[in-house]
């Protein structure tokens, strides 16, 4: 019985696998160049070093961030279907789409739940579905209407439902921020109010430019040792926070590992953070979360027995011995 369930899941998943290359093949030339979520060869990092060379290079003095509630339980199926169908003319391939948007879910009380929006829970195709749907919801009318009422420059950078928008003219910067929540509407959309803000964010007012957060990084203008002004990145710190968090309950459920694998587990998860926040001028960001993390590990070490085991000498050779894995910096853009 168990095989006979898991043969047909199974099944679908590989369905859902072609689909997706087949909708990929479709849209990748549609796609523009301000969307960087869920598309072959380009990643999260790509989003933030294009993002930092148009803020240090672009004329670019006013910023919008935005953030929509509950994106991917909110998108539209009628509106998710008729905008596939600008493409695509294969009606057993739309049926198709259309019968996994209405899959039930099933809750813990085994009540099964059939959504009238959303995309697929835990779908292979739910992620490509969700950037067309945002294709013609943002990045077709910024590039489109936006830029062609805008007195200056402006610039967009979408990494799936997470987007900023940079404005020369404040103007334009206005305007957009009064009609975004209206054309967020027309596709049942709904903005996050307390996360949706107009920020100043110049180089040439660094006093009264604020700190923008995006992707888990914060941004913002200060003065390198040298003086000169420029573009500073660091982790955002409620990122940095809630990494922290993360890194202690996993040491703590993990602590009584035998020490060789407590290690390789750990510097996996270190490389990992590292290979995320260790872009070029944030070193000390993740300098003092090596730090924490060692306290925390010489914490819960010392709680494996009645008796403290190491004291920090014998704590520093420990992890001299097993390589634990310092800050670097992978990413020199």
């Amino acid at each position: 019985m168990q095989l006979a369930g898991i043969v047909p899941a199974v099944a679908d998943k590989l369905l859902q696998i072609g689909v997706s290359k087949i909708l990929e093949d479709i849209y990748e030339q549609d796609f523009l160049g301000c969307s960087y979520g869920y598309r072959p060869g380009i990643g999260v990092l790509d989003a933030v070093r294009d993002v930092s060379a148009a803020l240090r290079t672009g004329p670019y003095h006013f910023v919008v961030e935005a953030d929509i509630r509950g994106f991917f339980d909110k998108i539209d199926h009628g509106i998710l279907v008729e905008l596939l169908r600008k493409r695509i003319d294969d009606k057993p391939f739309l049926r198709l789409i259309r019968k996994w948007l209405k899959a039930g879910i099933l809750e813990t009380d085994g009540k099964v739940i059939h959504p009238e929006t959303g995309s697929p829970q835990g779908g292979i195709v739910s992620p490509i579905l969700a950037n067309i749907y945002l294709h013609y919801a943002l990045d077709v009318w910024f590039e489109e209407t936006v830029k062609a009422h805008c007195r200056g420059a402006a610039y967009l950078c979408r990494y799936a439902d997470d987007f900023i928008c940079a404005f020369e003219n404040e103007t334009d910067a206005k305007r957009f921020y009064e009609a975004l929540g209206k054309r967020m509407s027309l596709f049942k959309l709904e903005l996050a109010e307390e996360k949706t803000n107009l920020l100043k964010f110049s180089r040439l007012d660094r006093k009264h430019s604020g700190a923008l957060e995006f992707l888990g990084f914060e941004f913002r203008w200060g003065f390198n040792h040298c003086r000169r002004l420029v573009l500073k990145r660091r982790t955002a710190r409620k990122k940095y926070r809630a990494s922290l968090a993360g890194f202690y309950a996993w040491i703590k459920a993990n602590c009584r590992m035998r020490k060789d694998k407590l290690f390789a587990a750990l510097n996996a998860k270190l490389c990992g953070y590292y290979n995320y926040y260790g872009v070029r001028g944030n070193f000390d960001s993740i300098d003092d979360f090596f730090y924490q993390v060692t306290r925390m590990l010489y914490r819960l070490m010392n709680r494996r027995s009645q008796r403290r085991s190491y004291n920090w000498k014998g704590f520093a050779e420990l992890i001299k011995v097993f390589k634990l894995q310092r800050p670097r910096i992978c990413h020199s853009f």
